[in-house]
This record gives structure tokens, C-alpha cells and sequence, in this order.
């Protein structure tokens, strides 16, 4: 099995070690345009296997599409970080050419590749593969909410002082503030995390998840990768070995909670095929009116993208 990463950078680097060192794949491809990174932290990883024992050959290229010829998987963490002065409108235009660039690249050389899009925006980014892939879209998926739950649980460990392998939890909407944390369905150990936590200390781990990625940028200048790129690791291996795992992810909806037409996050299962089914939870009037308002959200970014006529 292959995978090819996008995108040399601390997130995309991240995701190909993670996936290295899972030692399941034949090869992890590392492609970026800048002449020499992706080959560099691809002989530094493979320079690592006979440390942490694994056999996972790491190739970096430069813009050699023709290496990730015949993957699996590919993960596009590709694009621009916002800058000062940069407005929304203006991230999303040059990220849009890149990410269109990048999965038309991918589809040429990978037709059959499961696309996971890591790259920010990132609910628009993902609907932006999805337009240049033009497969099915059970095949585009974006990363958000494995990263947004894996905050949050790790805030809740905190919080609890228990192992963070014990919380499950399930975190709806947009990939930014007007995400949807669900405390009804959070557990830990099975136990309903409201048994164990008061609501005027859960509120502000909520609070706190939905703002995560601007926390770690305040205090290191730059976006987070250990995590983002775990998490990109983390689908990217239930697909390969149809795990058959439930994780929440931006997908593509056509009817689902009531939305059409529109990448949300929504817990799906992820297997061989991609999302191999999305899972609808009954919500309440508070968490649909929730989810609602962060749907609104995406699509006023989205509408950015179609008023570019990229496609």
C-alpha cells in the first residue's frame, strides 16, 4: 500500500512520519515544490526506521507527480498560511489555485486515490478537491473534527485527570469557531462526561476547543502540526485497513440533517471505500440550531470559491 503526501511542510511532514512508523504501508511519498524539503525530511525519516523499527520506505520529490503514481491515499496539506493584512477572500483564492492544482496533479497519476484535504480553509478547501477530482464524493473528505475531538478529549483529560484513551467524543460543524462540540455524546469509560464534570466547568473546554488552533498559534507564531498531522495519519490508516471507524470528518451532504450541497463535519465511517456510510444523530433543537448557524458559516466562505469560476 502507498500513500503520497502533499505538502512538505510541519503538518504534511508530521502525517508522513506518523504513517511511517505505523510500519503497514509499502511506501510513504513526501512531494513539495520547494527543491530539496521534501527529499531532506524524507532521508531524515527513513534515516530514523532501523531506531523505531520499520520497514515503511519514505521518498521525497519536488514536484514530481509521477512518484505518487498508483497510491492508496493522498493527503493534501498544501497552501498558504494567512498572513497579516490577508483577508479571507484573499487566503481563499490562493489556496484555492493550489489545492485545484494539486488534486488535478494527484488524479492523472492516483484516479482511484481516496483524497483526505488537511490544507485551510478547511471545510472550502475540501469542496474545492472535490470539484477538481470529480469522483465520488464518499472519496473527498476533509480533516477537522478528528483534530477539533482530539482537543477537546485532551482538555477533558486534563480537566478529569484520566487517560485520554478512556473519552470518546463527537464534535459536529465548520472547522473553526462555529463548530459544534456535543457533550451529550460524551463519554468516558461509557460514563456520560455530565456525570462527571460540572456545566460551569465543561463550558469553557468547549469554548476553549473551538478556538484550539488559535491558542497554539498566540503562543509558538505558527500553526499546530503534531496534531493535525496525527490526525491525517489516523484516517488515512482506517481507510487502508478498512478499520471501519467512526470518526467525525467534513463530508459532503446530500440530504443529511437536513443540508444539501455543503462539505460539514459530521461523524461518518470511514473504510476501503472512503466513507463507507455518514451517520445521522438525532439532535436536539439547541444542537441543530447549532449546527445550522455553523452550515451558514461554511457556505458564506464557500460562496467565495464559486465566485471565483474556478470550475
Amino acid at each position: 500500500m502507498k500513500v503520497s503526501v502533499i505538502g512538505a511542510g510541519n503538518v504534511g511532514a508530521t502525517c508522513a512520519n506518523v504513517l511511517a512508523e505505523r510500519d503497514f504501508l509499502k511506501e510513504v511519498v513526501l512531494l513539495d515544490i520547494k527543491e530539496g524539503t521534501a527529499e531532506g525530511k524524507s532521508l531524515d525519516m527513513w534515516q530514523t526506521a532501523p531506531i523505531n523499527y520499520y520497514s515503511t520506505k519514505t521518498l521525497g520529490v519536488t514536484n514530481n507527480y509521477e512518484a505518487t503514481a498508483g497510491s492508496d491515499v493522498v493527503v493534501i496539506t498544501s497552501g498558504l498560511p494567512r498572513k497579516p493584512g490577508m483577508s479571507r477572500d484573499d487566503l481563499i483564492s490562493i489556496n484555492a489555485g493550489i489545492v485545484k492544482s494539486v488534486t488535478e496533479n494527484v488524479m492523472k497519476y492516483s484516479p482511484n486515490a481516496i483524497i483526505i484535504v488537511v490544507s485551510n480553509p478547511l471545510d472550502v478547501m475540501t469542496y474545492c478537491a472535490f470539484l477538481a477530482a470529480k469522483v465520488d464524493s464518499k472519496k473527498v473528505f476533509g480533516m477537522a473534527g478528528v483534530l477539533d475531538t482530539a482537543r477537546y478529549r485532551a482538555f477533558l483529560a486534563t480537566e478529569l485527570n484520566v487517560s485520554p484513551k478512556d473519552i470518546q467524543a463527537v464534535l459536529m460543524g465548520g472547522h473553526g469557531d462555529t463548530m459544534v462540540p456535543l457533550p451529550r455524546y460524551t463519554t468516558v469509560a461509557g460514563i456520560p462526561v455530565t456525570e462527571l464534570i460540572s456545566k460551569e466547568k465543561l463550558d469553557p473546554i468547549i469554548e476553549r476547543t473551538k478556538v484550539g488552533g488559535g491558542e497554539i498559534v498566540n503562543l509558538l507564531g505558527t500553526s499546530a502540526w503534531y496534531a493535525p498531522g496525527a490526525a491525517a495519519a489516523q484516517m488515512a490508516e482506517a481507510v487502508l485497513k478498512d478499520e471501519q471507524r467512526i470518526f467525525p470528518v467534513a463530508a459532503w451532504l446530500q440530504g443529511e440533517y437536513g443540508m444539501k450541497d455543503i462539505y460539514l463535519g459530521v461523524p461518518v465511517k470511514l473504510g476501503r471505500n472512503g466513507i463507507e456510510q455518514i451517520i445521522e444523530l438525532p439532535l436536539n433543537e439547541e444542537e441543530m440550531n447549532l449546527l445550522k448557524g455553523s452550515a451558514d458559516a461554511v457556505r458564506s466562505v464557500c460562496s467565495v470559491l464559486d465566485n471565483m469560476k474556478l470550475f
